[in-house]
C-alpha cells in the first residue's frame, strides 16, 4: 500500500514535460525558441545574397548602354528599354532562338539517356550477382577521381570515327554513362528492401518486371535528382560544344552567348539579356522539380 501511494505521489509530482504530451509541448516550445527573429533575419540576408545578383542582371537588361556604364552605379534604369532583347533576338549573326532550341534538345536527350543507362547499370550492380561485380564497381568509382579533361581527346576521336562531329549526338552520348550517376542510383537502390523483390519473384516476376514495376517507381526521388543534374550539366556545358561543333546553327546556348561579348564589345545590357535567357529555363525547372522531389522523398519513406 505504501509503495502504491509513493508511486502515485511521484507520478502526481512529476514534471509534466516527462509525459508524452509534456515532451511534445517542450519540443514545440524548443522549436519556437530556435526559430526566432534572428533566424528569420539571417535567412532573409542569405536569400538576398542569392537573389540580388539575379535581380541586378535582370535590371541591367532594361538599361541603356550609357546607364550600364554610368558612375556612380545606377541600380534602376533611368530609361526603360527593350533594346538588349531586340539585339539578341533580331541579329541574324547570333541566332539565339536556334541556340536555345539546340540546348533544350541536347539537354533533354542527354538527361533521358543518362537516367536510362545509369539506372540499368546501377540496378545490375546493386541487385544482380555476377563474377567481378565488386571489381567492376571499384573501377567505376576510380574513374570519379580522374579529371574530366583527360577524356576530351578519346571522346573526340570516338566521335570523329563515328561521324558524329558537328551533330547533336556528339553532345548527347558522351558522358551519358558517367560513373557518378551509376554510383548515385546504386546507393539509392540498395536502400530499397529486398523483401519487395523477393515477393515479386515468388509471384513469378522476372528481373525486368522487378526493375521497371518496383525499383524505378520507388526510386523516383533519386531518378528526378539525377535527371536534374544531368540536364543542368548539359545545359551549362561550355568547353565540349566548342570542341565538337563547327556550324553556328548547331551551337548551343552557353558557347553561343559567349560570342555576344565579342560581337558587341562590352555591351553589358546585351550580355545580361543573354544570361537572362539562359537562366530562365533553369529557374523554371527548379521551381517545378523542387515540388516533385519533396513529394517523392516524403512518399517513399520505406524502412528495411
Amino acid at each position: 500500500m505504501t509503495t502504491t501511494k509513493s508511486i502515485n505521489s511521484s507520478r502526481s509530482g512529476a514534471d509534466p514535460s516527462a509525459e508524452p504530451g509534456g515532451r511534445a509541448r517542450r519540443w514545440r516550445g524548443y522549436s519556437r525558441t530556435r526559430v526566432g527573429p534572428l533566424t528569420y533575419v539571417a535567412m532573409t540576408v542569405i536569400s538576398l545574397i542569392f537573389v540580388l545578383p539575379l535581380l541586378w542582371m535582370l535590371l541591367t537588361t532594361f538599361k541603356t548602354e550609357s546607364d550600364a556604364r554610368s558612375i556612380p552605379i545606377r541600380v534602376m534604369p533611368s530609361e526603360w528599354t527593350l533594346r538588349a532583347y531586340r539585339v539578341i533576338f533580331g541579329d541574324a549573326a547570333n541566332p539565339v532562338y536556334t541556340w536555345l532550341f539546340n540546348s533544350l534538345v541536347v539537354s533533354v536527350l542527354h538527361m533521358l539517356l543518362t537516367v536510362a543507362v545509369a539506372s540499368a547499370a546501377a540496378y545490375a550492380l546493386a541487385r544482380m550477382r555476377f563474377a567481378g561485380r565488386n571489381l567492376l564497381f571499384g573501377v567505376l568509382i576510380a574513374t570519379l577521381f580522374v579529371p574530366g579533361f583527360i577524356f576530351f581527346m578519346p571522346n573526340y576521336l570516338t566521335m570523329s570515327k563515328l561521324g558524329w562531329l558537328d551533330s547533336y549526338w556528339a553532345l548527347v552520348v558522351p558522358g551519358a554513362a558517367g560513373a557518378f550517376g551509376v554510383f548515385f542510383l546504386r546507393q539509392f537502390f540498395l536502400s530499397i528492401p529486398r523483401e519487395l523483390e523477393e515477393s515479386a519473384l515468388i509471384d513469378g516476376a522476372n528481373s525486368w518486371t522487378i526493375y521497371t514495376r518496383i525499383v524505378l517507381p520507388l526510386s523516383k526521388p533519386g531518378l528526378v535528382t539525377l535527371a536534374v543534374l544531368s540536364f543542368l550539366g548539359a545545359w551549362n556545358d561550355f568547353v565540349w560544344p566548342v570542341f565538337v561543333l563547327f556550324s553556328p546553327n548547331k551551337m548551343t546556348l552557353a558557347p553561343g552567348l559567349a560570342t555576344l561579348q565579342g560581337a558587341y564589345t562590352t555591351d553589358y545590357p546585351v550580355v545580361m539579356a543573354g544570361a537572362t535567357v539562359a537562366a530562365v529555363p533553369v529557374l523554371i525547372l527548379y521551381v517545378v522539380v523542387q515540388r516533385y522531389v519533396i513529394e517523392g522523398v516524403a512518399n517513399s519513406g520505406l524502412k528495411g
